[in-house]
């Protein structure tokens, strides 16, 4: 289970992180439509690419997982990263890195209009970090 701040299981490994272009993309989203969530489904739509909606926007359930809690310097809450558990499946074993690049994405992700998408860059667990996980 995820802890308020964003660690699997409170033992200190992080399953998803941010650059801190991204932060500052989120602080400027944040103003303009609120609170924000991110949800990564898989299917189409840009589904590889995680998808930035207004807090509530994107009803999450038990066909989700919740990945952790992106703390941004400058906003008053975390925001919510969500993966579905079928493509959560495939993406256990990795550290997820939210980045932002230039390029259209999604249009229904809030960063859309702003001429720039979401990406995730990954990076396998260590098998300390594994096993801290619980995934050997």
């Amino acid at each position: 289970m995820v802890d308020r701040s964003g660690r699997w299981g409170g033992e200190g490994v992080q399953r998803v992180l941010l650059t801190g272009e991204a932060a500052a993309l989120l602080r400027r989203l944040t103003e303009m439509h609120g609170p924000l969530m991110f949800h990564q489904s898989g299917g189409c739509c840009d589904g590889s690419s995680p998808m930035c909606y207004p807090d509530g926007e994107f009803r999450t359930g038990s066909a989700d997982v919740h990945l952790g809690d992106l703390v941004v310097d400058g906003l008053d809450r975390p925001i919510a990263f969500w993966m579905s558990a079928n493509q959560y499946a495939y993406w256990k074993h990795t550290q997820l890195t939210v980045d932002v690049v230039k390029g259209c994405g999604s249009g229904f992700s809030v960063e859309a209009p702003e001429g720039v998408r979401f990406l995730i860059r990954s990076r396998l667990f260590t098998d300390q970090e594994s096993a801290q996980l619980g995934l050997h």
